[in-house]
């Protein structure tokens, strides 16, 4: 009979101890994006740093293109502060979505992490459309709200696109404060209350 220790089997799946989260990954994943780039980041290098298992990552992410997304995702959420950017005076809104755009592409590594072509611009979409412009319809509220509030993303859209991502020379030359008076205007214009239409009379009536 052999007496020798046996070297217990490594559990597989998730470590014991601290179950890891969502956001762990995430950041380990940010990082190495910022280090690597998207297409040299590899899913078991981010489950490495990360200590989990990759099958952890596609189950949470389903993919490293989903893992991106969420990158991205959070890095938008956490500079456009939806909440605190609808939550003050009304009349200062338009400079507090320009300035939480701005400030959001300004960032160094923003800027790094949109370098990563479809993915990053595929990402921004979708947050425009199914985050920004959901809570501003809910926070504009009554009949026009839709329309209002597409108004205001396509502006941010096109600051972003001409600004940013395809930058033509006048509107990248100018400076964040530049940007913000040329800019205000549009915005005040597109978040104000459209006019009722009135109904139409009757041709021809007479007093």
């Amino acid at each position: 009979m052999n007496n020798a220790a046996r070297t217990p089997a490594r559990p597989r799946g998730r470590p014991r101890g601290k179950p890891p989260t969502r956001e762990s990954i995430v950041s380990a994943a940010r990082a190495l994006f910022l280090e690597r780039g998207y297409r040299r980041t590899t899913v078991r290098a981010v489950a490495e740093a990360a200590g989990v298992d990759p099958a952890l990552i596609a189950y949470h992410f389903g993919s490293k293109k989903g893992l991106f997304a969420d990158v991205m995702q959070v890095q938008c959420a956490n500079a456009l502060a939806v909440e605190e950017v609808l939550g003050g005076d009304p009349a200062t809104l338009p400079d507090r979505l320009i300035d939480a755009v701005t400030n959001l592409w300004e960032d160094a590594d923003f800027r790094q992490l949109t370098g990563r072509g479809d993915e990053a611009s595929a990402v921004l979409r979708e947050y425009l459309e199914h985050e920004l412009l959901v809570r501003l319809v809910e926070f504009l509220g009554g009949r026009d709200a839709t329309a209002r509030a597409t108004a205001v993303v396509t502006i941010l859209g096109g600051l972003i696109y001409t600004r940013y991502l395809n930058p033509l020379p006048t509107p990248a030359a100018l400076t964040v404060s530049e940007t913000r008076h040329v800019l205000t205007p549009a915005l005040r214009a597109a978040l104000a209350p459209r006019p009722r239409r009135a109904a139409p009379g009757r041709a021809g009536s007479r007093g």
